[in-house]
């Protein structure tokens, strides 16, 4: 018992070593952005598919519960590859180059886009359009802080979300078909189940009856 103790000190004692070693830092770092890719990915997509698909979703818990398991394995997969094959990529070029530059940032994303999101399915899409919103108005503060917008004199913040609600709204009553599935359904909970009712029941207590009265 003490000689198994004494050695898995020792490997521990060794694993930290290498970890310290500054020659093993590009590798190592890529092997701990897929460690916190995976775990990121799992922290931000089991509660959100775990409400999404209790609220909107039909069918038995074991449909449920896989459909979470299979929505969060997704998205922490794809968010482990990303940050794998992104610090890859950008520890080579700056490898190749001897020394980091913007670009090497643009051109390593842009590659692990392709790979790892460019496939058309509702967990990308839905990172996508997240990632989409930020990256509007990040360009926006970064042209007002670089000159190439006048600064606004008025906060615009109200002026946009006027816009987005209008626009959305609108393509909900009248294009439903070119939004995303999660937000059809959230909408159509908010705007057109609100609509429908039979007795006090389904008026404060439930959304719709599942009796056949």
């Amino acid at each position: 018992m003490a000689a198994g103790a004494g050695s898995f000190s020792a490997l521990l004692r060794a694993a930290n070593a290498l970890l310290q070693k500054r020659r093993y830092h590009a590798a190592l770092a890529v092997i701990k952005g897929f460690r916190n890719g995976a775990v990121y990915g799992a922290k931000i997509r089991a509660p959100h598919a775990l409400v999404m698909t209790f609220l909107f979703k039909s069918g038995s818990l074991r449909e449920k519960l896989k459909s979470i398991a299979q929505a969060t394995y997704a998205h922490s997969r794809n968010l482990a590859y990303f940050v794998f094959t992104y610090k890859g990529l950008l520890a080579a070029q700056s490898r190749l180059q001897g020394k980091k530059i913007p670009f090497h940032s643009f051109l390593a994303a842009c590659i692990g886009g392709w790979l790892v999101f460019g496939d058309n399915n509702p967990i990308n899409s839905q990172i996508i359009m997240y990632l989409l919103s930020r990256i509007l108005f990040g360009l926006s503060r970064l042209a007002m802080e670089k000159g190439y917008i006048p600064q606004p004199k008025k906060d615009p913040f109200p002026l946009v979300a006027a816009l987005v609600w209008g626009t959305v709204l609108w393509l909900f009553e009248y294009h439903r078909e070119t939004l995303q599935p999660s937000l059809q359904s959230s909408m159509t909970y908010l705007y057109e189940d609100s609509d429908v009712w039979h007795d006090l029941s389904d008026f404060l207590i439930y959304n719709k009856r599942t009796d056949s009265k």
